[in-house]
Order: C-alpha cells, then structure tokens, then sequence
C-alpha cells in the first residue's frame, strides 16, 4: 500500500532517495539521502498547519544503504583518527548529515512558537546493521536478539516530560499510536483495540505501565546472518527463522517454532533447541540460556506466550514444508524452500 493510500493528506518523497548514485558523484552534494528536502517538506507542512494540530511523519532514508553524504561532512570524517571497529567515515557522515536533518525540524518548531507543547519522537525501524558495533549485544537487524530489536528512542515534550529525564520501562513501537491517541485527547471507538500501550503515564513522570509482557512474533524466515547469531540459523544462512519472543520484566523468552512444531514440542524442551531464556539485568548480550536452569519461569513465559498467540490469532506455521529437502543447502537469495521449515 503507497503512502498516500494509508491516511496521509500530504506525501513527499525525494528523487534518489534511496542513495543509488555513488558518493563520489557531484548530484545532491547539498542532499544526500534526500535528507534536507524532505526536512524542509515537513517544516513547510507544520508552517501550512500552525493554527491547528498536525501530525507529521518524518521517515529519513538515512542511514540506510546506499549511504551518502555532503563532501564536506566526508572530509570531516576522513582527517579524523577512526579506529576499527568504528564504522566507517561515509557511515559517520552520513549519520552526522542526518542529524543536522533533524536539528533543521527542531529549529523550525522553535521559529514557529510550537516546541513546548509539540510530541516529538526520534526512534528506528530496527536495531544497527553489520556495520554498527553494537558489543556487547548481541545480533543485528533481522534478529530478534537485542542487537536486532533494541532502538534509540528519545521523547521531547517540554510542556510535559522533564528534560534529561530518563525511563527503563521497555517499549515498544506499536505504544506509538495509542500515545499519540491519549496526547491528543481523542476517544478511541467502543470496542476497538489498539495495539500497544499509551505511554503518557510515562511521559509524566510514572515508573509503570499496566501491561506486564511485549512481545514479537516473525512467523517467516530472513537471509544473512547474523553477529553471534543462533548456530542453527546461521549455518542455513538466516539471520531469523520463525519464532515468537515475550519480555517481562528482566526476563526475555525465545520460542523458535520450527523445533517447537516438527521436533516434539514441550516434551522434547530439553534436547529439541526449541527455546531460550535470558535475564536481561545479569545477561544483556543474551550469552547465558537459563531455559533448563530455570523451568519455572521458562514454563511461565511459555504459557504467556502460547496465551497471547491465541488472544491475538497469530499465525503459526502448522504444515511440514513440501519442498524440504533433507541434506540440500539453502538458497538464501529467496527461495526457503529447502530448509526444514513449516510453512504458513
């Protein structure tokens, strides 16, 4: 579905955007990625629409590949002293452009007269590429260890959060519209569920939210591995197979479904590889799998999970794979077919 077709009044994409032509090419010197015209769009967008609320979605294409940058903001970055495993000085550049991207938002918010009572959220789709040195967690995008689902997440709202302030609650991106709901003072629909949580209670100051559990579900499969990555994926090629994930608390609980469906499910919990329990506070780079040491809370995180599969009709795989070829290698261009894999 285009951008356009989802609910926006106004779209505006930037021509090359996704950084096809080399950097060291003359075009867009004055904007890479895009990254200044598309944040002078949503400063005219809130100029148009300063009497009344608006909302505006700024989806950078920066930093993603093919990464660009001003020459000027590359030779910055080349005469300084950058030691591996530091990314590179057109990574850094680009990052740096991005931020000045965002710093042009923020001062047109202040021109304008909105940025106390004015939500701004600056967050990520997922966590850093190969690229990014994220020691010590571990994986990357595409995983659903921490490496791959941990994000930046900052909140301005000067009217309402203290600035500096800081909150440990564990969040994630679908809290989003039901914040925006809330900061807003809209009344949702009798009998319509929100996914997510809003998260004013947390922007004010509070220290809980009423849930006691997030969760991920990726029912499918995706190529590349991963940084540290579970050895089974990785010697097929994946950075993720299916699998369902549950945080509560310090506790995160791993439900890879291929071993739960085909190799024995609960009864074979000790040798099938199905699962994986970590605590977060002792163990933030997901090293130590405490699934056979603690069965009391692994078999709880297991019922919550299995609990919130049926709550919300998530889809399971349940059907043996028909191109499973026992032995052939895994073609990770695109066909899965290969793999041991239920199918959806």
């Amino acid at each position: 579905m285009k951008a356009h077709e989802q609910g926006f009044d106004v779209v505006v994409q930037s021509e090359d955007s996704w950084g096809k032509v080399p950097n060291d090419s003359a075009k867009d010197d004055d904007n890479p990625k895009g990254i200044f015209s598309l944040s002078k769009a949503a400063c005219d967008f809130m100029e148009d629409n300063r009497g009344r609320p608006f909302f505006v979605y700024l989806s950078h294409y920066a930093i993603h590949a093919a990464l660009q940058s001003r020459n000027s903001s590359l030779e910055k970055f080349k005469s300084k002293e950058i030691n591996e495993p530091h990314p590179s000085p057109l990574y850094l550049a680009n990052t740096y452009d991005m931020d000045e991207g965002v710093g042009v938002v923020m001062n047109k918010l202040k021109e304008l007269g909105l940025e106390e009572n004015t939500l701004v959220v600056f967050t990520s789709d997922n966590g850093g590429t190969q690229a990014a040195v994220q020691d010590p967690l571990r994986g990357n995008k595409g995983s659903y260890y921490e490496g791959g689902i941990r994000e930046p997440f900052i909140i301005r709202w000067p009217s309402v959060t203290k600035p500096g302030s800081h909150c440990d609650v564990p969040v994630i991106s679908q809290d989003l519209f039901p914040t925006f709901v809330a900061a807003a003072d809209v009344t949702v629909p009798s009998g319509k569920l929100l996914d997510g949580e809003g998260l004013l209670p947390l922007l004010r100051g509070e220290k809980t939210l009423k849930r006691e559990a997030i969760f991920w579900h990726f029912p499918g499969y995706l190529s590349e591995p991963v940084l540290r990555g579970r050895a089974r994926d990785v010697r097929g090629g994946f950075r993720s197979c299916p699998v369902s994930v549950i945080r509560k608390g310090d506790w995160k609980f791993h439900l890879f479904l291929e071993e739960w469906l085909l190799d024995g499910g609960y009864e074979k919990l000790s040798t099938n590889n199905a699962v994986e329990l970590y605590n977060l506070k002792e163990d933030l780079g997901e090293y130590h799998d405490l699934s056979d040491a603690n069965t009391d809370k692994r078999d709880e995180l297991l019922g919550d999970l299995l609990a919130w599969h049926k709550s919300v009709a998530a889809p399971i795989p349940t059907e043996p794979n028909p191109k499973y070829a026992p032995g052939a290698k895994a073609d990770t261009k695109g066909n899965k077919g290969k793999r041991k894999a239920a199918t959806l």
